[in-house]
This record gives structure tokens, sequence and C-alpha cells, in this order.
């Protein structure tokens, strides 16, 4: 028979004096296998790094399917967004080629020529860093509110200075900053006499600070002109990146930011 790798103790005779034996320890085989198991253990500087990519993978994940961090280059946003804000933009809700909705605040990149000179990038070393890798809170894009979704008609304005979306007249007062005469396009002076219908595929938009927004209005081909591009005032929805959820820097003013109530009763438009 083969031997065991432990010999069996031998129990003591009644009349023996002698203490019972121990136990032998295990065999060099034994010890052996334990310390190939330890000498196989990962090394901590690797741990580190496995665990470092899965974590930047994962936020690429995020970045790329999710959520994406941006911040407000200018003011056209005022009052609710100011220069240098940093906001959170969630994809789910455009996912599978859903609309937007009326009153979304979105991120959109630029559809033509309607950005205007750099914009400040990171400074720090981290935030260098970040930004390569896509973390870094992004530019080269720009944050308009919704005003009219494809087929939708959009007129400036009523007797009070209101637009119209399909007929309706819209109350923008709770969260566009104060205009002096109408609700419409201001960087080149109200125009209280304009009708647009959006097309297919195409968002028109407009900033809250309609006083200083280089928007979807401001690029409406004047009457009677030769030369201009009726689609350069419209974003198509392909551009769309998603649509602003929460202000997060700085804490002093940071929230979740929704869709206002102003667009509720506008009738889908008519085929």
């Amino acid at each position: 028979m083969p031997e065991d790798d432990v010999e069996p103790t031998s129990a003591p005779s009644p009349d023996s004096g002698s203490q019972e034996s121990s136990p032998e320890p295990a065999t060099s085989r034994h010890a052996g296998r334990r310390a190939e198991r330890t000498s196989r253990k990962t090394p901590l500087w690797l741990e580190t790094i496995v665990l470092l990519a899965v974590a930047l993978g994962m936020a690429l994940v995020i970045k790329t399917f999710f959520v994406q961090a941006f911040y407000i280059p200018s003011g056209s946003m005022e009052p609710g967004l100011v220069v240098n804000d940093r906001i959170l933009v969630q994809k789910v809700s455009y996912w599978f080629d859903d609309v937007p909705d009326r009153g979304d605040v979105v991120v959109f990149e630029d559809p033509g020529d309607w950005l205007f000179g750099p914009e400040p990038g990171p400074q720090t070393f981290l935030a260098k860093a970040l930004a390569r890798v896509g973390l870094y809170p992004t530019g080269g894009h720009l944050v308009k509110r919704v005003i009219g979704l494809p087929g939708d008609t959009i007129e400036c304005c009523d007797e009070q200075g209101r637009l119209m979306i399909n007929g309706v007249p819209i109350d923008e007062d709770d969260f566009i900053a104060p205009q002096p005469d109408c609700d419409g396009p201001m960087v080149n002076g109200c125009d209280r006499d304009w009708d647009v219908t959006v097309p297919p595929d195409r968002l028109f938009v407009m900033g809250d600070n309609r006083a200083a927004s280089a928007d979807s209005s401001d690029r409406l081909c004047p009457p009677r002109s030769k030369s201009c591009d009726e689609d350069r005032a419209f974003v198509p929805l392909d551009l769309v990146v998603g649509k602003v959820f929460a202000l997060v820097w700085p804490l002093g003013h940071a929230g979740f930011i929704g869709t206002p109530g102003a667009f509720d009763d506008v009738p889908d438009p008519k085929d």
C-alpha cells in the first residue's frame, strides 16, 4: 500500500509513561502549495492600475451614454444659467429618437457658425488630464431652450409681446430675462412681425436672455432676402446631445432644472 503523506499517530500503551504524541506538521509538498499561493497574490500596484482602468472605463461609458458635464460659456441663458456654471446633461430622455419637449433646456453641437471665438478650456493639470479622456466639462457646444418642434408655427408676437406657438401665447416671464417690449428676438431690436414653421427633424431654439442670445430667432432670414439660407435658423435633431437636468456648480445656486409648464397648453401642429 502507498504511504500516506502524514503518518498516523500511534496511541500510547496503557502502561506507558510517555506523553501523548502530537501530530506531525504537513509535509514539504503542502508547505510548497501554500508558498505558491502566496507568491501568486496580485501586487498592489497592479491592483491599483486595474481598478483605475475599470473606474475610467465606467466613467467613459456613463459620459457617452448617460450623463455628461458642460459649462456655460456666455450670458445667453441668464438669469437661470450664468457664465461658468457647471451643468449636467442626461441623454436617456432622447434615446430611441425621442424628440425633446417644448421648454426643455438642451445642449447641442454647433449646427454651423453659431459659436463666436474660442471658449475657455481647462487650466489646471488635473482639469487638462480629465479633458483628455472626456471627463472635464465640455465646451464647443451651445445651450438653449427648445421653443418649437418639427411642424410648429412660431409667431412674434401677440398684443402683450408674447411668442405664440401654434396659435397659443406663451407666458415666459418666470424664466426669461425681463424684456422691455416683446419676448421675440432682441439682438437687433424687437421685431413683432415674423413667423416661421419648423421643418421636419429640426428644432427652433432661443436663449432665455433674449437681448444677448444669438439663437434661431437671430438667424431668421430677413424679408426679401435672396442669399440667406433658410435652414440656418434651425437645429438638426441629431445634433442634440441631451437635456440639462441639474446645475451642480457653484453650490450657491445648485439645483435641478426642469421644464416649465408654460408650454403645456400648446397643441400639436396641424398636418
